[in-house]
């Protein structure tokens, strides 16, 4: 087949927390071949941009992220350059800022839509993708001297993404309807490191335990009965092990801290959990 460990590591187009890319070479190393790679999370899409499979079915809660998705899939040239126009110094301050993002909040227009979800998430506060309970963008203003405008990494999300579906869907319905050939590859919102820690706040829907747990059911059903393998990330916490304890588990050690109080910051390892 290929050798994922020959190809250049590629920077999604979006900023995303606990994004994948610093843990591709690991992810890479046990994700297992196949026709199809499935992915119930997308996210950014780092493990999409850096892996070499036929086809990808890629899924996301977050129906802006899948929306953007298809528009640059679709209509890669005229994006780029109707996104660049945003990228200006008058588009780097507050007041232009929250004027786009309530200009965001009442679009119902699917194009304008993914410029002005591109925009927000360049120029908002590190990258987060926050809602509000009324479905409302509420990420502050980011101060960033001059947002980066990833040209580069549009162009090489276009091209891939001619390999691709996205679908808006829960992570459910896509695992439930992956086919024999295909090879899943999960990342889900991070389990807390606490009770109190709630680290799913940047997430559009929080995920529970209880979705956590039913993810690694689904996975372990999938992996006996159908012949699927299905890797999943997330933290090392006990709770982790408690729910990955059918699978074949690799411990990556911390690259990155987390900030859990002003105090500290707290080196947390990443398990990669193998159903096979």
């Amino acid at each position: 087949m290929y050798n994922h460990d020959s190809m250049k590591k590629n920077r999604a187009f979006l900023k995303w927390a606990g994004g994948k890319y610093p843990l591709m070479d690991d992810i890479r190393r046990h994700l297992p071949q196949g026709d199809c790679l499935i992915e119930p999370f997308v996210g950014a899409g780092s493990v999409f941009l850096n892996t070499d499979y036929q086809r990808y079915h890629l899924a996301d809660i977050n129906s802006d992220l899948i929306n953007l998705y298809n528009i640059v899939k679709e209509r890669s040239a005229v994006f780029i350059e109707d996104a660049r126009r945003l990228f200006s110094s008058e588009g780097n301050t507050s007041d232009c800022y929250y004027e786009r993002r309530i200009a965001f909040n009442v679009s119902r227009d699917p194009y304008e839509r993914a410029l002005l979800f591109l925009y927000l998430n360049r120029h908002g506060y590190n990258g987060l993708c926050r809602y509000n309970l009324r479905g409302e963008f509420n990420v502050p203003f980011g101060r960033y001297r001059k947002p980066y405008f990833p040209e580069a990494e549009l162009l090489w999300f276009a091209e891939r993404a001619q390999k691709a579906t996205f679908v808006c869907e829960s992570y459910d319905v896509t695992l439930t309807s992956a086919r024999e050939g295909s090879v899943v590859y999960c990342d889900p919102p991070y389990a807390p490191l606490s009770a109190t820690a709630n680290f799913t706040a940047y997430h559009t829907n929080s995920f529970s335990l209880r979705e956590q747990q039913h993810l690694a059911e689904l996975a372990s059903q999938l992996a006996q009965k159908s012949g699927i393998p299905v890797l999943i990330s997330n933290h090392d916490t006990e709770l982790t092990r408690l729910w990955y304890q059918k699978a074949e588990l690799h411990v990556v050690k911390a690259r990155r801290s987390i900030s859990r109080s002003i105090t500290g910051r707290t080196q947390v390892d990443e398990l990669l959990a193998l159903y096979s």
